[in-house]
Formats: C-alpha cells, sequence, structure tokens
C-alpha cells in the first residue's frame, strides 16, 4: 500500500498544506503503510524544502528515511519500517 498526496493545489495556503502533510502522516501510521509519496512539484524548490524541513523537525523517528526522487526532482518518498 502507497499513500499519495499533491500539493499543487495548496501550495499558497500554510494552514491547509500543514494539516495535508499531518493527515498524511497520521493516516500512514493508522494503516501502516510502508510508504507515503508527496509531490511538492518542481517548482523552485521552496515548497519541497518546506516539506523536508516539517518532517524534520515533526516526525523525525517516526520514520525510517526520506528518499528524494532522482529521476523526478518533484517528489518526495517516505519509508516506514512498522
Amino acid at each position: 500500500m502507497k499513500l499519495k498526496i499533491d500539493l499543487h493545489d495548496i501550495y499558497s495556503q500554510g494552514q491547509k498544506l500543514e494539516q495535508a502533510l499531518i493527515d498524511i502522516m497520521e493516516e500512514a501510521q493508522e494503516k501502516k503503510a510502508p510508504l507515503v509519496e508527496i509531490i511538492p512539484g518542481k517548482g523552485s524548490g521552496q515548497l519541497k524544502k518546506y516539506v523536508l524541513r516539517f518532517l524534520e523537525k515533526n516526525y523525525k523517528g517516526q520514520y525510517h528515511r526520506i528518499e528524494k526522487d532522482s529521476k523526478n526532482w518533484g517528489r518526495i518518498f517516505i519509508h516506514f519500517r512498522w
């Protein structure tokens, strides 16, 4: 099972963006999903940096590793070990 969230539609809405990230991480924990795919998009990279800082700050230790897709710069994979 892989969970996926696309942040293109809410990138400029700070509160909705943060809540969407919280929701996907909680859903991953509830369903014991091994992988979450977050799509911040390519753009200038500011949204991707925001997502990485948010995960590091709020969820450090809850995921196994974060992988930045080498083929598509606008994707982030979060791997879990349950």
